[in-house]
């Protein structure tokens, strides 16, 4: 959890289970996002894409996506098989606003605009942030990969 993600909530406040995940092909090119909400055994599916992107614009589209789609302040726990958009959001955030969204080079920070989209987000909910490994068993991670494929796949269509 990000340190801005430190938020009170009522005792009774929703827990939600998130899935995301994003890619293209080829990279840069179309791409495709995909999240799944789990919530006191209801569902709900979001997907989408653009015709040119990069896969990890993709991620992090996913992951701000389901983050604005919850209506009120939630306990939440996201799994993405991203560890660029885990390790931006537990890690390396902090140091990238602390340096004026600069990465340890000095360079700015890509995909500054989802970046602040996401922690914008974050602030509304109590989130952790886990990691799960691609394309292994994950019957969730497997169900938001085709998501994203089937939005990245009606991009190249377009």
């Amino acid at each position: 959890m990000s340190e801005e993600a430190k938020v009170e909530l009522p005792e009774d406040a929703p827990v939600v289970e998130i899935w995301t995940d994003g890619g293209c092909k080829p990279n840069p090119g179309p791409g495709g996002w995909g999240a799944l909400l789990c919530s006191k055994g209801h569902e709900r599916e979001l997907s989408g894409g653009e015709g040119e992107t990069t896969n990890n614009r993709m991620e992090l589209t996913a992951a701000a996506e389901a983050l604005e789609a919850l209506k009120r302040p939630c306990k939440v726990t996201l799994h993405t098989d991203s560890e660029y958009l885990r390790n931006g959001i537990t890690r390396w955030h902090t140091g990238w606003v602390r340096r004026n969204w600069r990465n340890a080079a000095g360079d700015p920070v890509k995909n500054l605009d989802l970046w602040q989209r996401i922690l914008a987000a974050e602030k509304q909910h109590k989130v952790t942030w886990l990691w799960v490994r691609g394309h292994s068993g994950d019957v969730n991670n497997e169900r938001v990969d085709q998501l994203a494929t089937a939005a990245r796949q009606a991009r190249e269509k377009t």
